[in-house]
């Protein structure tokens, strides 16, 4: 891709995300070059097979809209991408519907583990790794439920790298004693027994915890608090509402229904806060309105910060 074109299609994808330009400015000397040491380390692979990178962030934080840029930019490099969330792996409604009759009424919300289809999860990572032409689902979140298969995404051959997103993507299962405490309203009044939490927490060991093993790196958009993910879920869903053409058999949630949702979060966010940051390759510390303020982690002596102004990436307008 030639400068204008790439400058062009960073523009493109400010007015897309509906950004302003200092998102570009943040880009530029903290987004961008962790794409040119993403490439570096694909380029230095000595096994011919596809690069994983996962980026962990709370809801809200901004983790979708920072994997389509990474992916623009290496695409731009050369490299054949895909990226995707754990989030289009949510079963189906009727499939969480079966679910909360069957193991507790909670689960027929979406979010924790236990409401994805972990083997289909799974057998897509293996294909996309394996260079095999495989399906990717697409979750509607505005009608919680999949898309129709015609939309969901079709990869075939051998990709370069593979960008995969999700808010509990990477989180570690907790001991008994830690699952005792409820840690808010929701757990203490409506999963007094603590069958809901047990649940995912035996998901998250069993399900997800080796499939952490395929991943090459991990990166982190780290919140200052778990207080900051109701406004920046509120946000979210009102960003949403705006893009739907017709809502109807929407399910775009009200200010009260996100503070009840997020509460499911929770704890997992909080652990994810606390612990993640010590084991990820680079972690960008968010400030309330999304802005970094610091990056920590091994990768952060190898990125060329400094000179990251005289990078290809065009004037900020």
């Amino acid at each position: 891709m030639e400068q204008h074109d790439y400058n062009k299609a960073l523009q493109r994808f400010l007015s897309d995300h509906g950004l302003a330009g200092q998102y570009l400015a943040q880009a530029i000397t903290s987004f961008l070059p962790v794409a040119d040491l993403i490439a570096a380390r694909k380029k230095a692979l000595a096994e011919s097979r596809p690069l994983l990178i996962s980026l962990v962030g709370s809801q809200g934080s901004g983790k979708t809209t920072l994997s389509e840029l990474l992916a623009l930019s290496l695409r731009q490099s050369g490299f054949r991408v895909e990226c995707f969330s754990l989030d289009d792996f949510y079963l189906r409604r009727s499939e969480r519907i079966r679910l909360a009759q069957e193991v507790h009424p909670l689960l027929a919300t979406r979010g924790v583990p236990g409401t994805h289809d972990m083997g289909l999860l799974r057998e897509v990572m293996e294909g996309l790794l394996a260079g095999e032409s495989v399906t990717i689902p697409r979750f509607d979140k505005s009608r919680d439920d999949r898309f129709p298969a015609e939309m969901h995404t079709h990869v075939n051959g051998t990709l370069d790298i593979i960008l995969l997103e999700g808010w509990c993507w990477g989180a570690l299962s907790q001991s008994q004693t830690a699952l005792q405490r409820p840690i808010n309203a929701l757990e203490q009044a409506e999963d007094a027994e603590r069958v809901w939490r047990s649940y995912s927490n035996q998901v998250l060991r069993s399900d997800f915890e080796p499939l952490y093993r395929k991943v090459d790196s991990w990166l982190m958009l780290k919140a200052p608090s778990f207080n900051c993910v109701y406004r920046w879920r509120l946000e979210q869903e009102q960003k949403l509402a705006r893009s739907r053409s017709d809502d109807s058999g929407s399910e775009i949630m009200d200010a009260a229904g996100i503070r009840r949702f997020i509460s499911f979060f929770q704890r997992i966010t909080e652990q994810l806060l606390e612990e993640l940051p010590e084991r990820a390759d680079l972690v960008w510390h968010l400030d309330s309105h999304r802005q970094v303020q610091d990056m920590t982690g091994p990768w952060l002596s190898l990125l060329s910060i400094d000179s990251a102004i005289d990078q290809p990436y065009g004037p900020i307008r």
